[in-house]
């Protein structure tokens, strides 16, 4: 493993990458806590915060360029934003089973899902872990 090809990237990867690194801890401890306490908020806080920077930093990472600048990624970034949205909103309004669908949502579709394909050979998280 090595840093140095993350390090060299532009702000924006890097951004993007520590956002997502500091979110699989945070992640394991929220399943891992209990709910509804005030360290689950503060921590739901920060995860959203973090993966709002995630899905936005992602816009300004344009390496697979599809449709003009963007790629198919970007709207999973869109929807990443909606789906946040929509599970603060559902929190608020004390819809916990629509806050739980959609924060798991989040979790294994933008997160692990979108995260396991920046290990495909040739992305830099490949680079990155396996030092190729």
């Amino acid at each position: 493993m090595t840093l140095t090809p993350l390090l060299s990237a532009p702000l924006a990867i890097q951004l993007h990458a520590f956002a997502a690194f500091t979110l699989i801890p945070l992640t394991i401890a929220q399943f891992a806590l209990p709910r509804g306490t005030g360290l689950h908020r503060w921590m739901g806080w920060s995860w959203v915060l973090l993966m709002g920077l995630v899905a936005v930093s992602s816009f300004w990472i344009q390496e697979i360029k599809l449709i003009g600048n963007f790629s198919p990624v970007h709207l999973l970034s869109l929807f990443t934003l909606g789906a946040l949205a929509a599970a603060i909103v559902a929190a608020r309004h004390r819809r916990i089973i629509a806050h739980r669908r959609a924060m798991t949502w989040l979790t294994y579709g933008a997160l692990m899902g979108a995260g396991a394909f920046t290990l495909l050979p040739g992305r830099l998280m490949h680079a990155v872990l396996f030092g190729l």
